[in-house]
């Protein structure tokens, strides 16, 4: 057993024996159920479903489809608000249905990887996207130029712009992911780890962990 899903609940310290402050990132982590198994013979690889977050009944009805529902009740569990499939888990060990719980994965001084969505920035100019400096000082009739990305080098040659240019564009809301990261603390009463570092995401961003 090598992961679980999770909620990231937001960041805060914890301090070592020596009593320096380690700033970490607390996660909500499991419960997960195992609701597909994937093997070799069926599927020509290793893998399994995990579900996480419970849902109602009612609501499940009006967010998920209907075979979704029947996987659900097929394995003998909730309906759940999300689904992953993951490839590092020896599936001989596994059953559908099975509940993973904090405990059964990790321990305190694991290493682990965090995938998570960063936040999303919308639409950004180069200066907060690219970290550009700006073309120049506010005086000589150029008030209103600070923040411009300045030349894109389209001349008469190349005649256009190249593929890759840093410019003004969508910013956040990507796949991250945060290796080398130790787990300090479970908190098993409350399905809480203690990570240490920041991950990507706002509170209550659906995060996987995964152990080196």
């Amino acid at each position: 057993m090598s992961a679980l899903l999770g909620k990231k609940i937001g960041m805060t310290s914890v301090y070592d024996a020596t009593g320096n402050a380690i700033a970490c990132t607390v996660i909500n982590a499991g419960p997960c159920y195992v609701t597909q198994l994937k093997t070799v013979a069926r599927e020509g690889y290793d893998a399994v479903q995990l579900s996480f977050g419970e849902l109602s009944q009612k609501r499940a009805e009006k967010i998920l489809t209907k075979s979704n529902i029947g996987r659900y009740a097929k394995a003998g569990i909730a309906p759940q608000r999300v689904s992953k499939e993951i490839r590092s888990f020896d599936v001989s060990t596994l059953s559908v249905g099975q509940k993973l719980s904090i405990s059964d994965v990790f321990a305190p001084g694991d290493k682990v990887k965090v995938i998570s969505t960063s936040k999303g920035r919308g639409f950004q100019g180069v200066v907060k996207r690219h970290h550009f400096g700006g073309v120049g000082s506010q005086t000589h009739g150029q008030s209103d130029r600070e923040r411009a990305p300045g030349s894109i080098g389209a001349s008469s040659y190349p005649s256009r712009v190249f593929k890759g240019t840093r410019m003004a564009g969508r910013m956040g809301h990507t796949r991250i992911t945060t290796r080398n990261l130790k787990v300090l603390r479970v908190v098993e009463e409350q399905n809480l780890l203690v990570i240490s570092g920041s991950i990507a995401g706002a509170p209550g961003e659906l995060v996987q962990i995964e152990k080196l």
